[in-house]
């Protein structure tokens, strides 16, 4: 074999290796509206009734008012064929947040995770927590740190990446948890966020767990400051808004160094 046809023969091998990678890597950070479940994953939410109740309860806040079964309704997709989740929840009418929010019966520390909501009218407001303690927040309107897909309180909404009302509307998520040593924080937990396949948020650490014992895990321990080392369902916020959820999927993760971005 010559040395022209054996370079060629390389330059293809080489070229296959490179296509890929990087097929690889475009599946591992597919995302957005619409995006299916990586490999690994587990599906909590396809808009079906049965997969409501055997995935997701109500978590038992101190403010909690709603009793099981679940009060949250099956709804038609607004947007297409098949089912999806509506958040309302009598027992959180006129914004009593913590009454009726449910949580995945699972619980996980490092994760990636996909979910799908869509607000139907203006204000429409709920949440997306991470290890029942730290919200990405869903609120129409606000663009502050309090506002559409901040992590509540710590970033600046990204408002710009929003579809707005009438539209489904996506976060994927790759969360690390805090890292303990003799029972003491070493490392805060971390956040990387793509909303709407748009990255908002790169390897953020957060600070602390925000709005009191009623928001969830550790919010009421020394203010919010006081994390524990213990893991947290994925949380889903009712206070009283018609905000519809569907495809929502969740991957285990062990995530060895402190790097979230993907």
């Amino acid at each position: 074999m010559n040395k022209h046809i054996k370079m060629s023969k390389l330059g293809r091998t080489f070229s296959m290796a490179m296509i890929g990678f990087g097929l690889l890597t475009s599946a591992h950070a597919q995302v957005g509206v619409g995006t299916k479940p990586v490999k690994g994953a587990e599906v909590f939410l396809d808009g079906s009734r049965k997969m409501l109740d055997e995935k997701w309860t109500y978590w038992k806040g101190p403010r909690l008012k709603a009793e099981l079964p679940i009060k949250w309704t099956v709804v038609n997709d607004p947007a297409g064929s098949g089912t999806v989740i509506n958040c309302f929840d009598p027992a959180a009418a006129g914004g009593l947040y913590g009454s009726a929010d449910i949580v995945t019966k699972k619980e996980f520390r490092d994760f990636r995770a996909h979910v799908e909501f869509y607000i139907t009218k203006e204000g429409g407001n709920s949440g997306v927590y991470l290890q029942n303690r730290y919200e990405i927040q869903v609120l129409d309107g606000d663009t502050t740190s309090h506002g559409m897909a901040a992590v509540i309180n710590e970033t600046k909404s990204p408002y710009y990446a929003y579809n707005g009302i009438g539209k489904w509307n996506s976060y994927d998520i790759l969360f690390r948890a805090a890292r303990f040593k003799d029972g003491k924080l070493i490392e805060k937990p971390l956040v990387t966020l793509y909303f709407n396949g748009k990255k908002v948020h790169t390897n953020h650490a957060i600070s602390q767990v925000w709005g009191g014992p009623n928001s969830g895990i550790d919010g009421g321990n020394n203010g919010g400051k006081g994390i524990t080392d213990v893991p947290g369902g994925l949380k889903l916020q009712s206070e009283g808004h018609n905000v519809y959820y569907r495809n929502v999927w969740i991957k285990p993760e062990d995530l060895k160094k402190p790097s979230t971005d993907f």
